[in-house]
């Protein structure tokens, strides 16, 4: 459903606000980006954690002015995504895997329904992939600074910090405050539901994982599209083999991993948010592009 539209920006990108509904029926706020031709790739970007889909507004601008359409969203209980007080309470971060990620995919696949069909994943965008009964359905998969999350792919300090994060500072800020307030380390903050389940996976050496801790996924295996994941040297929330941890979970996917420095890129840091930032050299992006419609499209073109 249509909420609300914006003009077209200088390069003839129209931009138009949508609700979407998740599997569940829960409504989830979207954008959708459309430049003044399609290569015929629908691109799905699912956020990291506590982000807002307008952070990658500048990079989804920029796929739709490649000729791709694209669709960002908000997770349930994030950004304009708004929930009631006792539904919000009930959420958990695997709802946003198995629940609102797929309905996104279903609507974007009934928009265009004769076009090719990739994600772009940030993060924890790329970590519940396997949550999703779409899987199969993808052509292409971008990760951008995706990770296992198990708290010890850490080293150091880092390790500890993050043991303290999810033993500690979690469980005690979500029973004396109701949530987590995760704009403390550079997000939004987080329900109850879904900041306690997140620490709990970030406990598990399996990290998605259900009520009993063992290995939750249920698609990851069905997941067969080529994948690349662009990790960076500065980038402590996503070190490599955190990086190589996720890798391994999606064992049927033809794998590509770019582990970057800035200066490869012609930047001073990218760390785990610079990808997405207007800032961010138009070279790397088209490099992505590129592959993201070579990889997409691939068996049309062999055909």
């Amino acid at each position: 459903m249509s909420v609300g539209t914006e003009a077209p920006s200088p390069s003839g990108v129209r931009v138009e606000d949508v609700q979407i509904p998740a599997r569940d029926g829960q409504p989830l706020a979207a954008t959708l980006y459309q430049g003044s031709r399609s290569n015929g790739v629908a691109v799905q970007i699912n956020a990291g954690t506590a982000i807002p889909r307008r952070y990658y507004d500048a990079f989804a601008r920029h796929l739709a002015d490649r000729g791709f359409d694209v669709i960002t969203y908000d997770y349930r209980g994030m950004g304009d995504s708004r929930m009631e007080p006792a539904a919000l309470r009930k959420a958990r971060f695997q709802d946003w895997g198995e629940q609102d990620a797929p309905g996104v995919t279903d609507w974007l696949t009934a928009r265009f329904a004769s076009h090719r069909l990739a994600v772009v994943g940030h993060s924890a965008g790329g970590q519940m992939l396997g949550l999703a009964d779409t899987a199969p359905r993808l052509h292409a998969v971008l990760l951008i600074a995706s990770q296992h999350g198990w708290w010890r792919y850490w080293r150091g300090r880092d390790a500890l910090l993050l043991a303290l994060i999810w033993n500690v500072v979690t469980p005690v800020s979500v029973a004396l405050l109701g949530y987590f307030p995760g704009k403390l380390v550079g997000m939004g903050n987080l329900p109850p539901g879904i900041a306690s389940q997140w620490a709990r996976w970030c406990r598990n050496p399996h990290y998605v994982s259900d009520d009993r801790g063992e290995p939750l996924r249920p698609y990851n295996e069905r997941l067969r599209a080529p994948l690349r994941l662009y990790s960076f040297t500065d980038d402590t929330y996503a070190p490599e083999a955190a990086v190589q941890g996720l890798l391994a979970s999606y064992p049927q996917a033809p794998r590509e991993h770019l582990h970057r420095t800035p200066a490869e890129l012609g930047v001073k840091r990218i760390g785990h948010f610079g990808w997405f930032r207007p800032t961010m050299p138009r070279a790397a992006w088209d490099e992505a592009a590129d592959w993201l419609e070579r990889a997409a499209l691939r068996e049309t073109l062999s055909g």
